[in-house]
């Protein structure tokens, strides 16, 4: 079947799909420059990131580019119309684009973090790793969960405190923990 200027509806399809496949692979090679326009991704945080995967994340949409193109090209291929070819187009790329929505959704919730945050120690206790010299800084450490933590610390009252001590993480100033001889 031909369409206006003499190209046929097999080859737009396949440039749709050859289209959607140079894109996929782009995207899998240079996926940060792509990835920040992620419409319909979860969350965010205070630098904008978005965390999850979106309807219109450009490995997704790359996929349903390239199904649409292929699927159309299948059922010009099998004899059906323009219009039907296009409607099995979309629906094998509705497919396709979600199956891998659903795949890269499942990836990103396996994900773990080992970022903690500062503030989630205080009122914690902690041994001094490296003596904490008289009004300077020392080393202290601690669990929180199944991470072992290894801060900069120095004494609320500006005490020196010897390694192997027990100490209570009493608050934060900056990165420095200020913690107190427990006891």
């Amino acid at each position: 079947m031909s369409l206006p200027g003499g190209i046929s509806a097999f080859s737009i399809f396949l440039a749709i799909a050859a289209i959607g496949f140079l894109f996929l692979i782009l995207s899998f090679m240079f996926g940060e420059l792509f990835g920040h326009g992620d419409v319909g991704a979860h969350g965010g945080d205070v630098h904008g990131d978005t965390h999850g995967v979106g309807f219109f994340n450009t490995r997704v949409v790359s996929v349903f580019i390239t199904a649409f193109g292929g699927f159309g090209a299948i059922g010009v291929h099998l004899g059906y119309s323009t219009e039907i070819s296009t409607l099995i187009g979309l629906v094998g790329g509705a497919i396709f684009g979600g199956i891998i929505y659903l795949f890269a959704s499942f990836l990103y919730s396996q994900q773990a973090s080992s970022g903690t945050l500062v503030g989630d120690l205080v009122g914690l206790t902690a041994e001094v790793s490296v003596a904490i010299p008289k009004g300077g800084l020392g080393q202290v450490r601690c669990s929180l969960g199944e991470n072992v933590i290894e801060k900069l610390a120095r004494t609320v009252d500006g005490e020196a405190i010897p390694s192997n001590t027990t100490v209570k993480i009493e608050s934060i100033a900056g990165e420095t923990l200020l913690v107190r001889r427990m006891g």
